[in-house]
């Protein structure tokens, strides 16, 4: 029951871009089209699963032991960082293909703050084991997948649209963002 309440929270309630704001930059910036943002989400769930995991192990086993623990956020951006270029050096030595579909969208993660708010969050989830860590990180990932497709899906409706010339681009991407983030507020008291 625990693990429901942890993906339904971090779906819809606490959902990563629209009520915490984290990874705003691509989810302004590779949601113009479906398919690039369903490529981007694929990229983020896998890379937020494997630095949470690998933030996770850093912070429990080296920086707490060590009394290092005040240096966990230079820390894990140093791990994210060096995690995406050597995922992105491996896959495109082990799966080209799965390299060519996720190349573009690696290095845009490297900077996505979304990555690194979630590492940190996980740690202070109660009763935080590395299960539910990661399980943690998959449903935020999910949640980032969620609204980046939907926005997605409603800017190529509005490009087919007749708006006023003052509305066109970034003021009506600015509005429906604002608008789907009210929407996704409807959600809090759920769990």
């Amino acid at each position: 029951m625990e693990y429901i309440i942890i993906l339904i929270a971090a779906v819809f309630v606490n959902n990563i871009v629209l009520s915490q704001f984290l990874g705003i930059c691509p989810f302004l910036g590779v949601s113009n089209k479906v398919s690039t943002s369903v490529g981007m989400s694929g990229a983020v769930l896998f890379v937020m699963t494997i630095a949470t995991l690998a933030t996770y192990l850093l912070h429990e086993f080296i920086l707490v032991p060590s009394g290092l623990d005040y240096l966990r956020t230079i820390t894990f951006i140093l791990v994210i960082a060096s995690l995406v270029q050597m995922l992105e050096i491996m896959l495109k030595k082990v799966s080209p293909p799965l390299y060519q579909a996720l190349g573009v969208f690696l290095p845009l993660i490297t900077t996505n703050c979304a990555v690194l708010g979630v590492a940190i969050l996980a740690l202070g989830l109660e009763d935080a084991s590395l299960l539910k860590a990661v399980f943690f990180a998959i449903a935020h990932s999910i949640g980032f997948a969620l609204a980046l497709i939907v926005f997605a899906s409603i800017r190529e409706q509005l490009e087919l649209a007749n708006l006023p010339k003052g509305m066109q681009g970034v003021p009506i991407n600015l509005l429906v963002a604002g608008l789907l983030s009210l929407a996704f507020l409807g959600f809090t008291g759920l769990v």
